[in-house]
């Protein structure tokens, strides 16, 4: 019953906030990938087709950002690859259900979970490409998802990763404070804290606390998840000690990039206790008391 409550909202959402919402989904790149795959000899048209995709461009651009080599001709060797080729059909039926995502539903189960004023503005592009990673890219500006397609991955888990994804891009639309007038340690602690968003996008993603929030993910993701939030306690403990520790100056600057960026993890502490703290909120106080901390660390923690 309450599941069916939280789809109702998220309906209204979608309809009452449309303004709020563009998400476009670009699949230019994947298509023009799969059309060569098609054919046993793709023209120079075939490439062109390729090689000026919005997806593409955007991709490459991303990449030698990171001073990292991509070429057209390192690339054209990928997708010519005896292995690319056999996962073609995969390829082309995984794309054709991520197409069936309803990207406005998607984007109002993140919005669900922001506060008023929040906005979701990004291109989501699903990708062929020789890493398997996925990210976002020029949020400030452009924003856009890079997924990268995974026959492994269904529409439905699709959905969750790209409404997770959507959260943070909202979140950092929203949720905007200057601590430049803090001390130097509050702003780094109050920085890290925002760590706990992505416990807060497994929330929106799941679409409600009383979901799991590996309930469209494989059995090992799942166990995992039970496995980690059952350390919540102790998990608890360590966050605290590491916030402790860079107020009251125990740990260097390199010592508290190592130990923040630790607790990521595959899906690490700042995942499950910040959304464990994020359920026993909205459980407790209900949905509007979480969209009301969550932009302040400090809140959040104290609520």
């Amino acid at each position: 019953m309450r599941a069916r409550a939280l789809l109702f909202a998220v309906f209204i959402a979608s309809i009452c906030f449309a303004d709020s919402i563009d998400v476009r989904l670009v699949t230019d790149e994947a298509d023009a990938v799969l059309r060569i795959l098609s054919t046993k000899q793709p023209t120079e048209k075939d490439w062109q087709r390729l090689f000026s995709s919005e997806g593409y461009v955007r991709l490459k651009k991303r990449e030698e950002s990171m001073k990292r080599s991509f070429t057209d001709d390192e690339f054209k060797q990928f997708v010519l690859s005896q292995d690319l080729s056999q996962h073609a059909a995969d390829l082309a039926k995984t794309l054709e259900g991520w197409k069936q995502a309803d990207m406005q539903h998607v984007g109002a189960a993140a919005l669900a979970y922001l506060p008023a004023g929040a906005k979701i503005h990004a291109k989501i592009y699903p990708v062929i490409k020789p890493k398997t990673n996925s990210f976002v890219f020029e949020a400030d500006t452009d924003p856009a998802i890079f997924l990268y397609l995974d026959p492994a991955e269904s529409k439905e888990k699709f959905e969750n990763t790209l409404t997770h994804e959507l959260h943070h891009i909202g979140y950092s639309n929203v949720c905007t404070r200057d601590d430049t007038d803090r001390p130097k340690e509050v702003q780094a602690a109050r920085q890290w804290m925002s760590g706990f968003g992505e416990g807060l996008a497994m929330l929106a993603a799941a679409g409600g606390p009383d979901i799991h929030p590996h309930a469209t993910s494989g059995a090992e993701d799942r166990a995992r998840w039970d496995h980690d939030v059952a350390n919540f306690n102790s998990d608890l403990k360590t966050l605290e000690k590491f916030f402790l520790d860079i107020l009251n100056h125990k740990i260097s600057d390199q010592e508290i990039q190592e130990k923040g960026f630790s607790f990521f993890g595959i899906q690490g502490p700042w995942y499950t206790v910040g959304w464990k703290m994020a359920v026993t909120i909205e459980k407790t106080f209900g949905r509007e008391k979480l969209l009301n901390s969550i932009c302040d660390p400090a809140k959040f923690l104290a609520t």
